[in-house]
């Protein structure tokens, strides 16, 4: 969410160059184009508060004995399925906003890269972490 907001806010700024641009060529009253860059910016932040639950809804994953299988996106869906015989580690990773909000992210690894499970609870995390390792037999050497 905090990526949208900085999106938001640069949308906003650029939205407000073109409108001071547009105003002093074509000699809009500057009401207009303070209306035009209010809407723009009032939409911009709408979609940076509601769009993280969209995401969010939009993502699924199920973990079975001999694959991983993620569906993702919103307008464009993405459905990757990973055996597990080409799972060569797992990770939990956990952000400073993710750790305020007892958040973590489980990124597996394959010869091709990886993928990421995002912003599970730290405890879910935690256990799709070790299921995918011990499906995939991937062992920990600490």
């Amino acid at each position: 969410m905090l990526g949208d907001l900085l999106g938001a806010a640069v949308f906003g700024l650029v939205a407000l160059a073109i409108a001071f641009v547009a105003q002093q060529v074509f000699e809009f009253h500057w009401a207009w184009a303070a209306a035009a860059t209010g809407f723009v910016l009032a939409l911009s932040l709408t979609w940076a508060i509601v769009s993280p639950s969209i995401r969010y809804e939009q993502w699924r994953f199920e973990i079975r004995e001999d694959e991983v299988d993620l569906l993702h996106g919103l307008v464009v869906r993405t459905r990757q399925i990973v055996p597990m015989s080409r799972i060569q580690h797992v990770d939990t990773t956990r952000g400073p906003i993710q750790r305020r909000y007892g958040l973590a992210s489980v990124v597996f690894y394959t010869a091709a890269g990886g993928m990421t499970i995002p912003e599970l609870s730290d405890e879910r995390a935690a256990s799709v972490r070790d299921q995918i390792a011990a499906l995939a037999k991937v062992h920990d050497d600490l």
